[in-house]
């Protein structure tokens, strides 16, 4: 390999990761903001997502849908810390990412959490999305 194509797939490595770290902070901001269709786009169409509250669930359509009833009137604010993203190959990546979040129920309490998202991720025409996210949390308090 020359050093020129070496250095190439370097950079194209280093554009991946921060474009992965871009589509993970539209997803939080999508969340919060309850922008369903953003949340969408950010998604593969057959992804799997895994949460402590609402379980397994598969499909970019069916996430949304139960995210967009189950969070009515609810609020909440998702910090993601420490990604740690490995490029396996031009269109597969993983990542792992620390987690602080809020949520803000009806009835004025909160729930304040810890965690860890697990994510696979998978490149369709060009573009970044999340296949698969695995959500666990650590701690949790309420107030």
């Amino acid at each position: 390999m020359s050093i020129e194509s070496d250095l190439e797939r370097r950079v194209r490595v280093l554009e991946d990761i921060e474009a992965i770290k871009r589509l993970k902070a539209r997803y939080w901001n999508s969340v919060d903001n309850q922008q369903w269709d953003n949340l969408a786009a950010c998604y593969a169409e057959d992804v799997v997502f895994e949460s402590p509250w609402l379980g397994r669930m598969e499909g970019s359509g069916h996430i949304v849908r139960v995210l967009k009833r189950a969070m009515k009137n609810i609020r909440t604010a998702h910090q993601g810390h420490n990604p740690e993203i490995e490029i396996k190959s031009d269109t597969s990546a993983r990542g792992r990412w620390a987690l602080n979040d809020r949520v803000e129920m009806p009835d004025n309490k909160c729930l304040q959490g810890y965690g860890h998202y697990e994510d696979e991720y998978i490149k369709e025409n060009g573009a970044w999305k999340i296949k698969s996210s695995v959500y666990t949390y650590l701690l949790q308090k309420n107030s």
